[in-house]
């Protein structure tokens, strides 16, 4: 073997040579050491972020508990959801201690599910086993009990959405729309043209809202429609003079223009936003009208609404869809919008195509006024004297026609408080309304299934069961079933329905597809104020009665918003120009005179916070049972309801 590039290798084993040489080399002790020392480094750093975030959130939440206690119980002595809190209160304390309970016995390995035939090894074993026969003799059966029946709602309500869904979808495919014969203002003969220029009121009902009156008057004075066919009426119940003075001088501007409108003030806000239509409703001139209520509309809303009602005696309204020009403000009201644009564009269109029926907006429409006159007019039992019209104008045989094409502007609630109460007054008013009206109903002249309608679907299914069952069965019964897995939810109920269900809803939004999981996760933590309103009108309590004109930015379209920030900057350089020549004795008297501003801040919400810590715990217990998916949604849950709960979402209020 002189060849050098060859070698000869002894092989004792025939396998040997296809076995894989032995390293030779050892691992080095210090090296081990290095990479235990970084990982462990790395656990502590993980550790003490978790700590320090975990102690400002403390932290956050003390100082907001001190900062915010008058306010929170101011709103506590009104006598809303005590109740309710109370009662999620002892859910949360009985949590706990469950919790601490059952992490003890896990870590002793007495987990039911591992070692069901453990002998009694002592006082708190047996304490446990006990608690383990008692959960699944007395404990599991109502919870499974009351979570089939919220399920079964759940699906009877996602079938409802289903089919309003596939109805919206119908009349897309089929381009199903309310239309008018011919085009009604071809003639240009105003006085001859019968119904389509007809007499037109128009009011402006408002309280209070130095941020929209301007743009309420000067959409509605902008009206393209024959002067002397149009009035408008400024129904003012402000209590502020300022805001009254700068109401009449803007009154007062278009009366100079020569538009024909009136301002009318009440001393007494009798009755809120009822009384007040209704006691412009009493003048003698009224009668000769048809009556619209709108925030800001186009010049051309009356030409595409008011000629449906020529050759259309049994036409009562006609309802405009609500454009929001605030819609991508900030998370909130973009959340908002996916609501609002599924039920301007599925529920009031579906219903008004195949039913002539729906809940009226409260602005955006135009009423005849017979038809107001018929119906009883204007009433103040209720906070929703909108869908009340509705369905008194219903039970009378009048038929309405909405009109999904035809856009009003009108604005969202950007802070979380405003929209709070802004949905504290519609699922509370419904309920005040179906008390009322349910005697009417059921001795009314109108079909069976005019009269099944109204009950089952109108007001039952998605005024009452809507609310209950997502509080019920996502807020409580979940978090339950935590600590009593014999009565443990299906997947499906928590995770596949409920995307299938956000999905449909999100649908008329395509553009706020990306938001679908923060819309599931806000929707069930909306659903705390949804229940209470809901039991608040539905038994008549205190909170119910209560009227909150809803907070506006005074956000109008961008070329308004172009123009305000025109007439800002010009302010501004006056200002400037006004400081560069006074003397430094009238600088120093404008800083004594300056006005203070007004800090922003946070409030805190005790129902959201509580169920917020109620879902974590529950989050923490779903590990010891390694249940997945029920961990996540737990989790997200939680943070959304601690996310709300320290107002961190939407605006701030001053």
């Amino acid at each position: 073997m002189e060849n050098p590039n060859y070698s000869v290798v002894e092989i004792e084993d025939p396998d040997a040579a296809f076995m894989p040489m032995e390293k030779t080399r050892e691992k080095n002790a210090k090296q081990v050491t290095w990479v235990l020392l970084l990982k462990a480094h790395r656990v502590v750093g993980c550790v003490a972020w978790i700590a320090t975030l975990f102690w400002r959130l403390l932290g956050t939440i003390n100082k907001r508990l001190v900062f915010r206690q008058d306010v929170s119980m101011a709103t506590e002595k009104l006598g809303k959801g005590k109740l309710l809190f109370a009662v999620i209160k002892g859910f949360l304390a009985t949590s706990l201690i469950i919790l601490a309970f059952e992490i003890v016995a896990y870590f002793k390995g007495w987990h039911y599910f591992q070692n069901p035939s453990l002998h009694i090894q002592g006082l708190l074993h047996l304490v446990y086993v006990t608690w383990l026969s008692i959960r699944a003799d007395y404990i599991a059966p109502p919870i499974q009990a009351l979570s089939k029946f919220c399920v079964a709602l759940f699906l009877i309500q996602s079938a409802d959405r289903m089919i309003l869904s596939l109805g919206c979808f119908w009349i897309k495919y089929k381009k199903i729309k309310p239309r008018t014969e011919g085009d009604p203002f071809k003639s240009g003969d105003v006085e001859g043209s019968g119904y389509v220029y007809a007499m037109v009121l128009v009011q402006i009902p408002m309280c209070n809202e130095r941020e929209v009156y301007e743009q309420s008057i000067s959409a509605v004075c902008q009206l393209d429609w024959p002067k002397d066919r149009l009035l408008i009426q400024v129904l003012d119940d402000s209590d502020d003079e300022s805001i009254q003075y700068l109401i009449k001088e803007e009154v007062d501007t278009w009366n100079q223009r020569g538009i024909n409108i009136v301002y009318r003030h009440r001393l007494v806000r009798t009755g809120y936003k009822a009384g007040n239509l209704n006691s412009a409703m009493s003048c003698e001139y009224v009668k000769a009208y048809d009556s619209l209520q709108s925030f800001q509309p186009n010049p051309d809303f009356l030409k595409q609404t008011v000629p449906h009602f020529k050759d259309n005696p049994e036409l009562g309204l006609v309802q405009a869809r609500w454009a929001f020009v605030n819609k991508d403000e900030n998370l909130l009201t973009r959340l908002q919008d996916i609501n609002l644009c599924f039920h301007f564009e599925v529920e009031q269109q579906v219903n008004g195509v195949f039913l002539n029926f729906f809940g009226f907006n409260g602005t955006a429409g135009v009423w005849r006024i017979k038809a107001l006159e018929e119906s009883g007019g204007w009433l103040e039992r209720t906070t929703v004297e909108d869908m009340d019209i509705a369905v008194r104008a219903h039970l009378n045989g009048w038929k309405f026609f909405f009109l999904n094409d035809v856009k009003v502007l009108c604005e969202v609630p950007e802070s979380y408080e405003a929209y709070r109460k802004q949905q504290h007054r519609w699922h509370s008013g419904p309920m005040q309304l179906f008390r009322l009206c349910l005697p009417a109903i059921l001795t009314s002249k109108i079909a069976l299934w005019k009269k099944a309608n109204l009950i089952l679907l109108f007001f039952l299914l998605r005024k009452l069961i809507l609310p209950f069952y997502s509080f019920t069965l996502f807020c409580i019964i979940l978090p339950l079933t935590m600590f009593v897995p014999e009565a443990e939810l299906p997947v499906w109920v928590i995770c596949y329905v409920p995307v299938l269900m956000s999905f449909l809803n999100i649908l008329p939004a395509p553009k706020s597809i990306p938001f679908i999981v923060p819309y599931l996760l806000f929707e069930n933590t909306m659903s705390v104020t949804k229940f209470n309103a809901m039991v608040s009108g539905l038994f008549q309590l205190g909170s119910s009665y209560e009227w909150v004109v809803t907070k506006k930015a005074g956000r109008s379209s961008e070329s308004d918003l172009l123009a305000a920030a025109e007439r800002d900057s010009k302010t501004t350089t006056n200002q400037h120009q006004i400081l560069r020549g006074a003397s430094l004795a009238e600088l120093n008297e404008q800083k004594e005179v300056a006005p203070i501003r007004v800090k922003k801040v946070n409030k805190i919400y005790r129902k959201e916070l509580t169920l917020a810590f109620l879902l974590l715990a529950a989050c923490i217990r779903s590990l010891l049972s390694a249940q997945g998916v029920h961990f996540y949604f737990l989790l997200f849950q939680g943070v959304t309801f601690l996310l709300v709960g320290l107002d961190l979402i939407g605006e701030q209020m001053s």
